[in-house]
Parts: C-alpha cells; structure tokens; sequence
C-alpha cells in the first residue's frame, strides 16, 4: 500500500545545517505574526569564511572607516524582498515556495568578484550557474505576488552579497572594487530556497544593526516532494544586509 506524501509546505524536521542566519527551532510552522520578510539564498559557513577573509583586507585599506561594514551573520543573497507580510498570507505564501523550490533543480554557484550601487553599496557578486539563480529568484517573486504580498515593481535580478555601505556622502569605492576584483570563492551546490525575516532595530542604540532569523526552508529540485518539506521557526540572529 503506498503511503502517502506529506504537504511539502509543512515543516519537518532536517539535519541542521551552516548559513548565515540564525537557525530555526524545529516543530515551528512558517506561520506567524506579521514580518518583513525576504526570499534568499544563504551560503555555506566555509564560503562565508572565504569572503571573511577578503573583507578583512578591505576593513585595512585608507577610508575604510567611511563604510558601515555588514556583519558575516548578515551575508546573504537576496531572491525577492517582500517587505511587510500579513500572517494571514503566509500559509499560502510558504506553499507557493515550496512548490517554487521543487520547481527548480539544485545548482551550483560560487562567490565572484565585485561591485556597487552608485557610491552607497559596495557588493560581491556570483558566478555559476547564474541562469538557474535568475530562474529562483523569479520563481520567489511570482510566489510572493500570487500570495497576496504587495511587492516592488519587478527588476531584472541582480545577484549580490552586500559587505558595506558608505556611512555618509560619497565615498571613493574605487580601492575596494579593485580588491575585490580578483576574489574567487569555492563553488557550492546551492539546495535551499530560504525565507529570511528581517528585525529591525528598536532600542535607538547607535550603531545597532538588523537581526536575522530564518522563517522556513525549502530543499530545491524534487528532493522537496514526498518528504522533504520545509523546516521553519527562528531564533535571533545578528547581522546587516
């Protein structure tokens, strides 16, 4: 007799693994209060600890003091950001990244190189399997929008990390762009679509930064049906991005 397939949008229980947000506490469906939420991509703790160390010798170079570094618990790469989401469209909305996720086959990927956003935003960009993160982040988006969620108007996907932004006025990004030109970080094999929330500051304490938690995860390409749903909850994690 053939059991049945559990809803891939419901949370179950998966070997934990590294990223950049905080890990979710297990036996936490997505469902929850209303959030400002974004679709993403977390890299793996060793290719965190690759652009560590590039970003290291950025932080030494002169005017490096005029950019607010991101935290390496804020490193992520953004699919579609949602902003405020009532709770009463997240059931629907974990469902449709379920389905967008086992839509869409693992692949690989590999942090690369650099660059900005006019002289605010200085970023490491991806290299790989490029069509495929297209391809993820359109599928975010659309699962988002069939959801309820009140998104932007729709851009041609960018892939960026961002490491810094400038603090005030314009800053010479230039030393930067050029280090960061030679970075090659080691390829992955990228298997999670992530729901990211974003807590933003509430004390007023200067310099205090947006905390991270991640809501739900969804395992790409057709390991995600009859299984191997989504893991949710969160506890805090710490970081900018």
């Amino acid at each position: 007799m053939r059991g049945r397939h559990p809803d891939p949008a419901l949370p179950v229980r998966l070997p934990p693994r590294t990223a950049s947000a905080a890990r979710p506490s297990p036996g936490r469906r997505c469902h929850t209060r209303p959030m400002r939420l974004f679709a993403a991509v977390l890299p793996p703790a060793p290719q965190l600890a690759e652009l560590a160390e590039t970003v290291g010798r950025l932080r030494r170079l002169p005017g490096a003091d005029g950019l607010r570094w991101t935290p390496r618990p804020g490193w992520h790469l953004t699919l579609a950001f949602m902003g405020e989401v009532d709770d009463g469209l997240l059931p629907d909305l974990c469902a449709r990244l379920a389905r967008a996720a086992h839509r869409t086959p693992a692949f690989p990927l590999r942090l690369h190189g650099g660059g900005h956003f006019g002289r605010r935003a200085l970023w490491t960009g991806a290299a790989g399997g490029l069509d495929e993160l297209r391809l993820l982040a359109e599928r975010a988006d659309a699962a988002a929008r069939r959801a309820g969620v009140a998104m932007d108007e729709h851009r041609r996907y960018q892939a960026h990390l961002t490491v810094a932004r400038a603090r005030a006025g314009d800053v010479d990004l230039r030393p930067f762009l050029d280090e960061l030109a030679g970075f090659e970080g080691r390829r992955w094999q990228v298997s999670e679509l992530a729901l990211i929330r974003s807590n933003l500051p509430v004390s007023g304490v200067p310099g205090e930064r947006p905390r991270y938690e991640t809501v739900g995860g969804w395992p790409l390409g057709a390991g995600g049906e009859g299984g191997a749903g989504s893991r949710a909850g969160g506890g805090p994690g710490s970081g900018a991005g």
